[in-house]
């Protein structure tokens, strides 16, 4: 089972109630990386220690949210501020 493109046109960011779009390949394995080396934390501080298989991202790219067995965890907690994935 695959997450339901079609969600998209119904769900946005918990935050900032921005569109929500599936992350690129090129962004999550740079944010995965950055995981992996303990540096990446959810907006309630707690560090993220599992690889993300598929992640939704804001428009404006600023903010991400795991997608978990096909399921976008979209609640404000799991956040993940993208800046986090260059070292900012």
């Amino acid at each position: 089972m695959s997450f339901d493109r079609q969600l998209l046109d119904i769900i946005c960011c918990p935050a900032t109630h921005a569109p929500l779009k599936l992350m690129p390949d090129s962004l999550l394995e740079r944010l995965n990386s950055r995981i992996e080396s303990g540096e990446i934390k959810q907006r309630d501080d707690s560090q993220v220690t599992e690889p993300l298989v598929q992640a939704l991202i804001t428009e404006d790219e600023r903010l991400a949210y795991p997608i978990r067995d096909d399921i976008p965890l979209l609640l404000e907690e799991f956040g993940i501020v993208i800046a986090q994935a260059d070292g900012s």
